[in-house]
């Protein structure tokens, strides 16, 4: 006996918002990722798909009519391998909301008030610890481009923009 699950859902491209909106009048517990982004061009849409194509539901197989999410109009179906629809564990869930909210904090808050040549720490990941220097937003708004001081020598690299903050500047006194 199935019980409640998330579920990957595939949508035609363009289509997560008209599904999301869709799933959310049926009732159906839908994660929809989005994050904002700076377009080069300002028409463009400013909030985007985290994974363009893909929605997560979260449903009890045996008790939801597979047709619903089959036949939604522009859906292409739950993923499927070999016919065995897979259920994504929870923490999987947990985890990419997390990750998702530190990349809307970070290009909410912090990347707008970094320029260009700003110091800055890293808080987490590989390079946790280290002091870099900002250079740019990467298009997507997740990435920001540093450059670390590796042997005297300036390398660039490209780190999650949620794992940077701005180093207070330094007061002699």
């Amino acid at each position: 006996m199935n019980s409640l699950a998330w579920y990957v859902l595939r949508s035609k491209p363009h289509k997560e918002n008209q599904i999301y909106s869709q799933l959310c009048s049926k009732a159906i517990e839908t994660y929809y990722p989005t994050i904002t982004v700076r377009p080069v061009n300002p028409r463009s849409a400013k909030i985007r798909p985290y994974f363009p194509g893909y929605l997560f539901v979260h449903v009890n197989l045996s008790e939801t009519d597979h047709s619903v999410l089959q036949w939604l109009p522009g859906t292409l179906g739950l993923v499927q391998f070999d016919g065995h629809v897979p259920a994504v564990p929870e923490y999987f869930i947990a985890e990419l909301k997390q990750r998702v909210a530190l990349i809307q904090n970070a290009a909410g808050v912090n990347l707008d008030s970094l320029q260009k040549g700003d110091p800055i720490r890293i808080t987490s990941g590989l390079l946790a610890g280290y002091e870099a220097i900002f250079d740019m937003c990467m298009s997507s708004g997740e990435r920001v481009r540093v450059l670390l001081d590796m042997l005297g020598r300036l390398v660039t690299t490209e780190v999650n923009a949620g794992t940077i903050e701005k180093k207070p500047p330094v007061s002699y006194q």
